[in-house]
C-alpha cells in the first residue's frame, strides 16, 4: 500500500525518535520510494521543527509536544557527550560549589568531577545524586519537589524555592534546544523555571550539549547565550556556526 505524505511523514518522525537517527538510503527502501523524496520529507519536517537535518539524514528535534525520557537520552550520542562531559568537568576550576543539571550528560560530567577535593553538588537529578553519593569528598544537596518520571528530576516551587537560598560557584547546564536567536530553551515551563533560577545562584554557567540541539527551539526559554560563561559541545557543530555563538559572548569549546 502507499502511503500518503502524511503517513510517510509520520513514519519517519516516529522512526527518529525510536533510534535517534534516520538514514535517507534506509527510510528510501524501507518506505518504498525514491531518496529525493525522502530528502523533501525531511526538508518539509525540518520547517516544522520536528527533525533537523544532518548529512545522509536526520535526527529528532525535542520540541514543545516531545522530549525524551532520560532512558532515551543514555543511548542516544553517547561518545560524544562523553567527550563533552569530560571537558566540561575541567572548566571547575576552583569552584566549591556545582550545581549539576538533569539529564544524561550532566550526569556524565558528575562522575567526572574531581574525587580528590571537598566538592559541595546541588542537583534537582535523582540520577546525578545518586552517581555522587558514594563519593566520599562530595556533599549532594537533593532540591525537593514534584519528580518527574521520564528525567527523574524535581521540578516547582520547593525545588526552586531552595534554588533562592544558595550562592553557587559554577553551575553545569543543559536544555532541549539553543538557538542564537532565541538563546536556552525547554518544552516544559516548570522544568524552565528551575533552570532559570540555577543559573541566577551561580556566578559561572556552562552550557553542555551534543550538536543536535543547537538551532533547535523549544516553547519555554530560560536563558541567553550572553549568560553562559562557556558553550561545551563537540566538534560535529561547525566551527562557522561555534563562532557565531561565540560572538554572543561565550567561549565556544568543541571537543
Amino acid at each position: 500500500m502507499t502511503l500518503t505524505a502524511e503517513e510517510r511523514q509520520r513514519e519517519i518522525v516516529q522512526a527518529a525518535r525510536r533510534t535517534g537517527s534516520v538514514d535517507v538510503s534506509v527510510l528510501a527502501s524501507e518506505l518504498g520510494v525514491a531518496k529525493e523524496t525522502v530528502r523533501r520529507d525531511l526538508r518539509a519536517l525540518e520547517e516544522h521543527g520536528l527533525v533537523r537535518r544532518t548529512h545522509g539524514g536526520a535526527c529528532p528535534v525535542e520540541s514543545s509536544g516531545f522530549e525524551t525520557t532520560l532512558a532515551f537520552r543514555a543511548t542516544s550520542h553517547v561518545p560524544e557527550k562523553r567527550r563533552i562531559a569530560a571537558a566540561a568537568a575541567e572548566l571547575l576550576g576552583d569552584a566549591e560549589t556545582v550545581f549539576v543539571d538533569e539529564g544524561f550528560t550532566p550526569q556524565l560530567i558528575a562522575e567526572a568531577l574531581p574525587e580528590d577535593r571537598p566538592l559541595t553538588v546541588v542537583t534537582a537529578s535523582l540520577a546525578v545524586a545518586g552517581a555522587l553519593a558514594k563519593v566520599d569528598n562530595a556533599t549532594v544537596l537533593l532540591l525537593g519537589g514534584r519528580v518527574r518520571p521520564g528525567t527523574l528530576a524535581t521540578v516547582d516551587h520547593w525545588t526552586t524555592r531552595m534554588l533562592t537560598g544558595f550562592v553557587i560557584d559554577l553551575a553545569y547546564i543543559g536544555a532541549n534546544g539553543i538557538s542564537r536567536e532565541h538563546g536556552l530553551t525547554t518544552p516544559d515551563p516548570a522544568v524552565g523555571d528551575v533552570k532559570a533560577q540555577a543559573i541566577r545562584a551561580s556566578r559561572r554557567t556552562v552550557f553542555t550539549g551534543v550538536h543536535t540541539k543547537f538551532g533547535a527551539v523549544s516553547f519555554c526559554r530560560f536563558a541567553g547565550i550572553g549568560d553562559l560563561e562557556a558553550i561545551v559541545t563537540s566538534t560535529l557543530l561547525p566551527a562557522p556556526q561555534a563562532h557565531r555563538y561565540a560572538l554572543q559572548g561565550p567561549q565556544v569549546i568543541r571537543v
